[in-house]
């Protein structure tokens, strides 16, 4: 059995996240996804809409999707790829040349999947910002008029 495994925080699922997905599963019989928790995710100066426990149950629910487990630092790949007997990385092309990656090619083979939709989940999210912080100007307004009566 081929076993293929991929990173990230997956928050705010967009098709660019799927077709990863679906080609990292391509790749072999057995996909598993080490699915960032809250703590690393502040570790890496990040913030999910999600909390780790939300998006696990989400990853679980898509087809390509075999298992979820916790990543929770940067230094857990090379452990991982043992235990799991792991013959592929897989990760997005936005990785390609990062060194964190580069230097598991010891381990197993890497390989980045490419980039067909233009969806990025950055741009995502800071439109989904704007909107909640339009959503909260309304309310302010709306309060602020209230209390003038």
């Amino acid at each position: 059995m081929k076993v293929v495994i991929t990173y990230g925080t997956y928050d705010l699922l967009t098709p660019g996240h799927v077709q990863h997905l679906k080609e990292a599963k391509e790749m072999g019989d057995y996909l598993i996804v080490g699915l960032s928790t809250d703590e690393f995710n502040a570790i890496k100066h990040k913030t999910s809409y999600l909390s780790y426990e939300e998006r696990k149950f989400v990853m679980e629910s898509i087809r390509y999707v075999d298992k979820v487990i916790p990543e929770k630092d940067w230094n857990q790949k090379p452990d991982d790829i043992k235990k799991y007997n792991v013959s592929i990385l897989a990760m997005g092309s936005d990785w390609e040349n990062d060194e964190r990656f580069e230097s598991l090619k010891k381990y197993c083979q890497v390989v980045y999947t490419k980039r067909p939709y233009t969806w990025s989940s950055t741009q995502f999210r800071s439109k989904v910002d704007a909107y909640v912080k339009d959503l909260d100007d309304d309310k302010s307004e709306e309060e602020d008029g209230e209390n003038k009566d």
